[in-house]
Formats: structure tokens, C-alpha cells, sequence
């Protein structure tokens, strides 16, 4: 007879991982986008994509798991080249990356306590250390 659970491999159903990435990266990507909105392109509206914002913070995140590992130094490494990523994806110098970067972690935090209002707290926001 066959089960009509889903297949768990140790506790975990990998659609709910795909599911729970997915959204993840949807607010990060989010959170990067109105970051973006207000600090990268405040000036120059045009060009500013939600589907850049999503592959800068799927960037971001990947920049982050490179480097955050290392001892003693993996959290500034990663921080740095975050904010080396939203720096390559959007106009402007370091300064206005790392603007962008507190504007998107802010964004993030505000978007997971809303989730967490409604009962949703099994999210984070990828691409956005800290959030």
C-alpha cells in the first residue's frame, strides 16, 4: 500500500524547503528593490527592475555564504561583499551601496514583523544578512 504522506527525508519535506527559499528570496529581493527605490535611483527612476532586486539579493546571499565562514573575520568579509554586490548591481559608489544595504535590512525587518503579525515566522528575508 502506498503512504499518502509525503516523502520526508529525516523530518524534512523538501517542498516546503523549496517553498520557504522561494518566499525568502522574494523578500529579499523585496527589501532590495525598495532600497533600491529610495536610495540607488532616487534621482534616475528609470531602469529599476523587481527581477534585478531578486537576483542582486540571490548575489548577495551567495557573496555572504562565500565569505561569511571564515573565522573571526567571515562577518565583515560577507558584509563587504554584500554591499560588493549591491554595488556592481546599482549605480552609485560604496557609499550609496551601504546606504542601500542598511535601507534594504530595514525594509527586510519590516516586512518579516508584519509576516510574524499574521502568524508567518518561518521565513527570513535571503540576500539580507541579518534580517
Amino acid at each position: 500500500m502506498i503512504s499518502e504522506t509525503p516523502l520526508l527525508l529525516g523530518g524534512f519535506d523538501p517542498l516546503e524547503g523549496l517553498v520557504v527559499f522561494a518566499v525568502s528570496l522574494l523578500i529579499g529581493g523585496l527589501a532590495i528593490y525598495v532600497a533600491a527605490g529610495r536610495v540607488a535611483y532616487r534621482d534616475e527612476p528609470g531602469g529599476l527592475t523587481f527581477e534585478h532586486a531578486v537576483l542582486t539579493a540571490l548575489l548577495g546571499a551567495l557573496a555572504w555564504a562565500l565569505l561569511a565562514w571564515i573565522p573571526l573575520i567571515g562577518s565583515l568579509l560577507g558584509l563587504i561583499g554584500w554591499i560588493a554586490v549591491i554595488r556592481w548591481r546599482y549605480p552609485g559608489g560604496w557609499t550609496r551601496a551601504a546606504v542601500t544595504g542598511a535601507a534594504a535590512w530595514a525594509a527586510a525587518v519590516v516586512v518579516l514583523a508584519a509576516l510574524e503579525l499574521f502568524g508567518i515566522g518561518a521565513v527570513s528575508a535571503l540576500g539580507v544578512p541579518g534580517a
